[in-house]
């Protein structure tokens, strides 16, 4: 082998390397705003509300396209009811903010700090966290369809929420003139677009 040919067969290898290094680098996505909500339904026995609230925050990705970790805050001013509209619509927002559930003026954002994902197949995973909210601090597991593209991330999960975990537990007694079920289903729609 003549010199020019180990030459450019040593550039093709080094080019080869860092093309899978480059591939390999760890990435930051910053939640889209303008796009990302986490949706909420609360239900009685009799009848339920829908609504939204914000999110922001950033996830860190690995270079094999997988989410490896995280940190959201969901700012409960920005709470939204999708199914009522005029005064009993500002009366429930106003009542979800009250000391009788988010208490805003004391907590005004719950957060949640990733700890684990576990990958699945179909681009289904398992993510792990820490959920904060009024004050307490409990663990999350929430099922989710994770897709990592080169300019675009997005997580799509649903999980029951046990209110009475976090301290949330006006209106919970079966037997009372309001009771309002346990459970709330949270559904997450986001967005993630590359840290510059």
């Amino acid at each position: 082998m003549n010199i020019n040919t180990y030459f450019k067969g040593g550039m093709l290898l080094l080019l080869a390397a860092c093309s899978r290094k480059d591939d390999a680098i760890a990435q930051k996505f910053n939640v889209d705003e303008s796009v990302s909500v986490v949706e909420w339904r609360g239900s009685a026995p009799t009848h339920y509300h829908t609504g939204s609230f914000k999110v922001t925050g950033s996830f860190q990705t690995n270079g094999t396209k997988q989410v490896t970790g995280g940190d959201f805050t969901i700012p409960i001013a920005s709470i939204e009811n999708f199914d009522l509209t005029g005064v009993p619509k500002t009366e429930l927002l106003d009542h979800l903010k009250s000391p009788a559930f988010f208490n805003l003026a004391l907590h005004p954002t719950a957060t949640f700090h990733i700890t684990k994902v576990e990958p699945g197949s179909n681009n289904k995973a398992t993510v792990t966290g820490d959920f904060t909210m009024l004050g307490q601090k409990h663990p999350l597991q929430i099922p989710a369809k994770i897709i990592v593209e080169k300019d675009r991330l997005y997580v799509e999960g649903t999980v029951n929420l046990n209110r009475l975990t976090w301290g949330m537990n006006s209106y919970s007694d079966p037997a009372g003139t309001l009771y309002i079920l346990p459970e709330v289903v949270i559904t997450l729609k986001i967005q993630g677009t590359p840290s510059k």
